[in-house]
Formats: structure tokens, C-alpha cells, sequence
């Protein structure tokens, strides 16, 4: 039997770890990321994919460094036939060429499209119909290494990171097996990623996504801003800020969910439209963007109506 070693951390990568423990892969090793604190108190939490190893009793480890000479030798004494990484990080060669039959990757877009740390959040930003999971073999450059196999995925008009992420990560777990099950019978016919790109398509990337990064620009337009919201809710949500009808400061809100009002309109843009108990929307140049569901730093979500019943106007 095919001897695995699968690398992952977060939510994510537990679905594929998961759907090879319960079809009695022989997964003889488990690599996530060292512990680290979290929340207001920061105390240390296990990530996903630890939380999952440690309750199946399968072998783990968490270097902090992937060059590090006793993880190398304690990575090489697993005997591994194949890695599996699925949302961890960066790989030097030295690892991923370890294996016999290599070390692939399941990545959350449809490559070449997407590279980088944020597929699903850059395919919804960018308002497209559709995105995928992609299983590859690593190479020198990150995500540009051979095809192995991908499916499509649609993106609904009112998805969000959240409903994608889950859809993903069901779909690439089948698809992890899948492709393990490939190898195993030897099957594999890997496709150069250069046979995926056609010089009429533009190649969007995926970098990394910061706070500064989730500010909605207010000189956009309507679906832009809708999609950037969906594109970044739940987490870690676009934010605003916004000066409010009769208030005397400016208020900071992420925004989870909006709606669109497309018209003509002739209020500066940015103007705070409310009835200060239902709605609020904000003027654009091609309408409105209405907010529905938001968040004030310290408060819980709530949805708009609720944050408007809590001001004075």
C-alpha cells in the first residue's frame, strides 16, 4: 500500500485528510504548522488539521522549520511513497522532492488562473461565474507545477467566501482521493500548466490578502463593491468608513452583506442614504449599494436595521 505523508492546517485541509483516513489510506504522517496563540487571551490553539491528527492517534509533526535537519531525518525515517499538501506553505526541494512518486498540491482555483495565498477570495472580488480545485505536482515556482486533474465549480450571484470555501473543500477532497487513486494504479498523465494558457485570457493572481487590502473604495461601482463584499465575508470582511446622517463622527463598519439598487442618481458619492430604523445605503455613481449586514469594532454582527435602532438621529 501507498505510504502518505499529508501537510495542511487550517479547516480546509482537514475534508481531504479526512476522506483518506475513513477509506483506510495509510496516512503515516501528519506535518502542520507549530502552535501558536490566538483569540484575546492568547492562548495557544491547535490548528484544524492537528485537532483531526491527534484525535485518529496518526503521527505528527510541527517543525518550525522546513530545513531543519532533525525534521529532515525524522520526515525521511516515515518512508513516505507520496506528500500530500493541501493550504500549508511553501516548500523547499529538498522536501517535496523527497517522495518516490512526489509531492502534489490541491489548490483552490482552476490553474494557471489564481495563483497565490487567496484564490477563492480573488475569483469572487473579480466577479467571476466560475472557479475550481486543481491537484498538481510542486515544482521550483509556487502553484506552477503539472496539471494532474480539475473540476469546475460554479460561483452563484449570491456565494460568498464562505459558501465557496465549503463547496472547495468537499470538491477538492474527492479530488485528492481522486488523484492518489491515480497514482496508485498508475494513470497519472500530467498536463504543463503552459497548455492552459491562451494568449487571449488575462492570468489573475491571488496574493495575499491584508487589512489594508479589505478597504471598499467608495469611487467604485455598484457590483464592484457587491462582489468585493462577498469576496471578503465572512472573513475577514471589507470595512467602510462612513459619515452618517446627523452623526457627529465617522463610523468604521465591515460589511458582511449587501444588496445593489442600480438608477440614476445625483448625490455625491458616499452620501449616507437611511430612514435611521430600516435602511441604509450608500450613493455611488451607477446607484446604490445598500448595507444589510455589518459590524462596529467590539460589537457582535447584526443587521442593519438593528445598528440604526441603536443611534441617535
Amino acid at each position: 500500500m501507498m505510504r502518505i505523508v499529508f501537510m495542511g492546517t487550517p479547516d480546509f485541509a482537514v475534508e481531504s485528510l479526512r476522506i483518506l483516513v475513513e477509506n483506510n489510506y495509510e496516512v503515516v504522517g501528519v506535518i502542520t504548522m507549530p502552535d501558536k496563540p490566538a483569540g484575546r487571551g492568547h492562548k495557544v490553539q491547535y490548528s484544524a488539521v492537528k485537532q483531526y491528527a491527534l484525535d485518529k492517534n496518526l503521527r505528527l509533526l510541527q517543525p518550525e522549520k522546513l530545513k531543519d535537519d532533525r525534521f529532515l531525518d525524522e520526515l525521511r525515517s516515515l518512508n513516505a511513497d507520496l506528500q500530500i499538501v493541501v493550504a500549508f506553505r511553501m516548500l523547499p526541494e529538498v522536501v517535496w522532492n523527497m517522495p518516490k512518486f512526489g509531492t502534489f498540491n490541491l489548490h483552490a482555483s482552476l490553474l494557471p488562473q489564481y495563483r497565490g495565498a487567496a484564490p477563492i477570495n480573488w475569483a469572487i472580488i473579480n466577479g467571476d461565474k466560475e472557479t475550481g480545485a486543481t491537484t498538481f505536482f510542486l515544482t521550483h515556482e509556487i502553484d506552477t507545477g503539472k496539471i494532474i486533474l480539475q473540476e469546475k465549480l460554479p460561483i452563484t450571484e449570491t456565494d460568498n467566501v464562505g459558501t465557496v470555501h465549503d463547496n472547495l473543500m468537499l470538491m477538492g477532497a474527492k479530488l485528492v482521493k481522486k488523484t492518489v487513486d491515480m497514482l496508485v494504479d498508475g494513470e497519472i498523465d500530467a498536463v504543463d500548466q503552459a497548455q492552459f494558457i491562451h494568449p487571449d485570457v488575462e492570468l489573475k493572481a491571488a496574493p495575499k490578502i491584508f487589512k489594508e487590502t479589505c478597504q471598499i473604495d467608495l469611487s467604485w461601482n455598484v457590483e464592484r463593491i457587491y462582489n468585493f463584499v462577498r469576496g471578503l465575508s465572512p472573513y475577514p470582511a471589507a470595512w467602510v468608513e462612513l459619515q452618517f446622517p446627523n452623526q457627529t463622527e465617522k463610523m468604521v463598519l465591515k460589511v458582511f452583506e449587501t444588496e445593489k439598487e442600480f438608477c440614476s442618481q445625483e448625490l455625491a458619492v458616499g452620501t449616507v442614504v437611511t430612514d435611521g430604523k430600516k435602511y441604509a445605503k450608500i450613493a455611488l455613481e451607477d446607484g446604490f449599494i445598500c448595507l444589510k449586514s455589518v459590524q462596529v469594532a467590539g460589537k457582535k454582527r447584526m443587521e442593519i436595521g438593528e445598528l440604526l435602532r441603536g443611534m441617535r438621529f
